[in-house]
């Protein structure tokens, strides 16, 4: 026997702040607060991985690796990685009743680098970030090495880089590129370690109160994305790389 229950559709990008977008923070916690005073059960979300073109949480570079867009900024104040300084004084949009996808892209990366460098260089972090690598091997490396390469290219697709050897993981063009973009590759792991401290902390909170989240995932994989790049024999593709199938959505 089931019981009644009921609850709200909210993503996260939906919340409100000052930075543009809806994050990981305080607004975010208030939330569950709200469903928990309004005896709600669930709390659905969008899938919270990266975004592409036109985007679309179910359009994404990776399958796995979160939206960097949600990361809170005072989160990581709170953490001694920033200061109210390094952005308060920034225009993260016009119209706080929408996202300016565009103006946020630009405006949040800086601030971001600052993050990223004050966590190298404090040593406190180093041991559960180096646990964070380890237990999420599988597609980090991956997705770390494709976006630095990706941006080394303009950002342009994965099949339309210049280096053709790069789109087909040429053992010789890869360690390259290691080489070359070790700091931006480092910048993607560790600004997915914050990724998943902040969604982590903020799902427990929800879990911890009775409200449980109901998920989504873009369940077609992107031609763009690390996912094909590292495994491309699991896709139907072209000598090219493109996709032969894709499938369609109403």
């Amino acid at each position: 026997m089931l019981t009644r229950s009921s609850g709200v559709l909210m993503h996260i990008t939906s919340l409100p702040n000052a930075f543009g977008i809806g994050s990981f923070g305080q607004s975010a916690y208030d939330f569950v607060d709200f469903l928990v005073e309004t005896k709600q059960t669930y709390w659905q979300i969008l899938p919270l991985t990266t975004t592409s073109y036109g985007d679309s949480p179910y359009q994404s570079f990776s399958a796995v690796a979160g939206n960097t867009h949600l990361i809170d900024f005072d989160l990581l104040t709170q953490m001694g990685l920033l200061k109210e300084s390094d952005y308060a004084s920034v225009n993260f949009g016009d119209d706080p009743t929408s996202v300016d996808y565009e103006r946020i892209f630009y405006a949040r990366r800086p601030i971001l680098e600052t993050a990223v460098k004050n966590f190298l260089e404090n040593q406190s972090f180093q041991a559960d970030f180096k646990h964070f690598e380890k237990s999420n091997r599988l597609w980090l490396d991956d997705f770390a090495e494709f976006m630095a390469i990706k941006e080394h290219f303009g950002n342009q697709a994965l099949q339309k880089w210049d280096d053709k050897k790069a789109v087909a993981r040429d053992p010789n063009a890869l360690e390259k590129y290691r080489t070359m973009l070790a700091e931006q590759i480092q910048y993607l792991k560790v600004t997915q370690y914050f990724f998943f401290k902040q969604w982590l902390k903020l799902k427990a909170y929800a879990n911890d109160n009775h409200i449980e989240i109901v998920g989504d995932m873009p369940i077609y994989v992107a031609e763009d994305s690390s996912d094909m790049w590292a495994n491309p024999h699991l896709f139907k593709t072209d000598e090219n790389g493109k996709a032969t199938c894709i499938a369609g959505s109403p």
